[in-house]
């Protein structure tokens, strides 16, 4: 059983003792001081080898730094296609869960591919930890700023708010229909539309300083009470019924927010909600209809 300080110290001490790896880095949210910590913090790691073949032969290495709840190798899961960069460079991924809590998430590459790795990867979120032969270039101290909202153009609002009001008809659609798995798949595409245009929102009241994490996860500390509760019964989608009531709170709480950011950044409002409003009033029942604004 190790804790998160000895595994760390685990992995440096295989990078240094093994001749073939020449370098280390470090990426994600365990170098971010923002970052809530605690024990599902994984380790992104990059291992620089001047040999690849050694590591190919079994999994036996990665006994090493623990036993292992579970391993997946993304670039060998032909049922789930990797992401563009994976077939640019030779690679080896491990993504690893241990039964100490622990989590690795491992990458091997080639000394010679580091320019594209530093290219690709370094944002303000890496750090090296090891370099052998002084072979890394010179990079800032880890930090955020780089997943900080960014400040939209006209042209992204307009977008973020066309594609939120073409999503409402196919939901609107979905419900008329009894397809209520459909229905859910294009509700959860419609409320990134959301999310992303409350985000906006708080880069304005923030002055744009600032990260809601991934999948905006930390957004909640963000907004009020009374949008974080409306953003929660949202996600009550259990019947047709409690569907409706979601698709019209997205839609509320959407040109809100929208009006706000496009306000506040001296944009025009898309007023797409206009018509397509008066079109979803076709179909949304009677007994909702009160429930719905036009702004």
């Amino acid at each position: 059983m190790k804790n998160q300080d000895e595994l760390f110290d685990t992995l440096l001490t295989f990078a240094r003792d093994d001749n073939c790896i020449r370098a280390v880095t470090m990426e994600g949210s365990k170098l971010n001081r923002n970052a809530p910590k605690d024990l599902f913090q994984d380790f992104d790691i990059t291992f620089f080898v001047n040999n690849m073949e050694k590591y190919k032969t079994n999994d036996n290495w990665l006994d090493v730094f623990g036993k292992r709840v579970i391993l997946q190798k993304p670039a060998e899961m032909p049922l789930f296609p990797p992401e563009d960069w994976v077939g640019k460079c030779e690679k080896l991924i491990y993504l690893m869960i241990f039964e100490d809590g622990n989590k690795i998430d491992l990458k091997i590459m080639l000394v010679n591919e580091m320019k594209f790795y530093f290219k690709l990867f370094s944002d303000s979120l890496c750090k090296i930890l090891l370099d052998k032969d002084g072979i890394c270039p010179s990079i800032p101290e880890p930090s955020d700023i780089d997943f900080h909202i960014q400040k939209p153009s006209n042209v992204f609002v307009d977008n973020c708010s066309n594609e939120f009001w073409w999503l409402s008809t196919y939901v609107t659609k979905g419900i008329c229909r009894n397809e209520l798995l459909y229905v859910i798949d294009h509700l959860n595409l419609m409320k990134k539309q959301l999310l992303t245009m409350i985000s906006w929102k708080v880069g304005i009241e923030t002055s744009f300083s600032l990260s809601v994490g991934k999948s905006f996860k930390y957004l909640e500390k963000y907004v009020s009470k009374e949008t974080w509760e409306k953003i929660i019964k949202t996600y009550k989608n259990d019947t047709i019924d409690s569907i409706w009531d979601s698709l019209i709170m997205c839609c509320n709480l959407f040109q809100e927010t929208e009006q706000f950011v496009s306000s506040k950044l001296g944009y025009k409002y898309s007023e797409y909600n206009k018509n397509v409003i008066n079109y979803l009033k076709k179909y949304i029942p009677e007994n909702k209809l009160e429930k719905i604004n036009i702004l």
